[in-house]
């Protein structure tokens, strides 16, 4: 009958894993990379991705399915957006975030009841102790994270360097710029602009690397520290990116009132993240990712814009605006 209520839905987003894990294991399995070069038969693909027979058709035929590969003749290639996101060799790569996710939270999340009845995090370390002085402590480790946090700031990188009026300032620094996809893109859109990023030691040589390979090792410089016990660097524009959420609400109100007392009048902290709105009932991305905040961290959570908002006045800033980015993102501008 028509109009009449169907599991469908329930049954899709349930079993939503199994489209999910095919593509976390694609990228593993450097599928994509290896499409970019040239369609490939069946066979082929099998023998270049070590792939059993038993289940690699229905694999490859998985993903024209779910529109991450096509199929003619018997060859199979990328589509468009996994031609451009997914193959490792370009620099518009955003797979580093589903490397991760493969590696490290895919198997964090099957702990999702206990850390609802719980209230701890559900990763390696399954305690309240600091998981980055771990993940930092591990060169490969980092490296997959920072490429990670790449992977799901690019889009929003993009639209912060278009959006924001660069043309009114001269200095920036991203505050936690992991790789420095942030600083490129902006660097990139702006050749009057000079900054850097902010981030503990190890994490120097990896953005040194990126930041060469843009070509910006002129207008971009790195500055090691500690955002948590350390003052911030001073600039026209301060950005943190994905950072806030990471963090307790005492933590972030002292991260707002550390970039506050490092920008002078005039000043602006740019904040992006894949803000929850206001209402908590549109942005579904928002809030899985704040219950990725209670896997991964011991207070982290994610927020709305007008919680960040109140916030920012809180310490001082005397203006405040939210504006989308890219797909979930947005940022908060506020100026002292």
């Amino acid at each position: 009958m028509e109009g009449h209520p169907t599991p469908d839905g329930i049954m899709q987003l349930g079993l939503g894993f199994w489209g999910s894990k095919v593509l976390l294991s694609a990228v593993e399995l450097g599928l994509f990379t290896e499409l970019a070069k040239g369609s490939l038969e069946l066979e082929q693909l099998q023998e270049r991705l070590a792939l059993h027979p038993r289940g690699a058709r229905d694999f490859l035929d998985a993903l024209v399915a779910l529109r991450m590969l096509e199929r003619f003749k018997g060859r199979y290639s990328n589509t468009p957006e996994a031609d451009l996101f997914l193959d490792r060799a370009k620099p518009s790569y955003v797979g580093g975030i589903l490397e991760m996710s493969n590696a490290r939270l895919y198997a964090a999340w099957g702990g999702l009841t206990d850390a609802l009845r719980t209230g701890l995090p559900q990763n390696a370390t399954h305690d309240e102790s600091n998981p980055f002085e771990a993940l930092y402590a591990d060169p490969a480790g980092l490296r997959q994270f920072l490429e990670a946090m790449s992977g799901i700031s690019l889009g929003s990188a993009r639209a912060l360097a278009a959006r924001f009026p660069w043309d009114r300032y001269q200095t920036f620094v991203d505050v936690g710029c992991a790789q420095g996809a942030l600083p490129v893109q902006v660097a990139l859109a702006h050749p009057h602009l000079t900054g850097g990023g902010f981030d503990l030691p190890p994490v120097g040589p990896v953005f040194e690397e990126y930041v060469a390979k843009a070509g910006l090792r002129d207008r971009l410089r790195f500055y090691p520290g500690d955002f948590t016990a350390d003052p911030l660097p001073q600039a026209d524009v301060l950005v943190m990116g994905h950072i806030l959420h990471d963090w307790s609400l005492e933590e972030k109100r002292r991260l707002i009132a550390k970039a506050y007392e490092a920008l002078a009048p005039g000043g602006v902290l740019v904040i992006h993240e894949a803000l929850i709105d206001d209402e908590r009932r549109v942005n579904a991305f928002g809030l899985l990712m704040s219950l990725n905040m209670l896997i991964e961290t011991p207070a982290g959570f994610d927020f709305t814009g007008a919680d960040c908002c109140a916030w920012l006045r809180e310490a001082g800033f005397r203006e405040t605006s939210v504006e989308p980015l890219a797909g979930p993102d947005a940022m908060v501008v506020a100026i002292k």
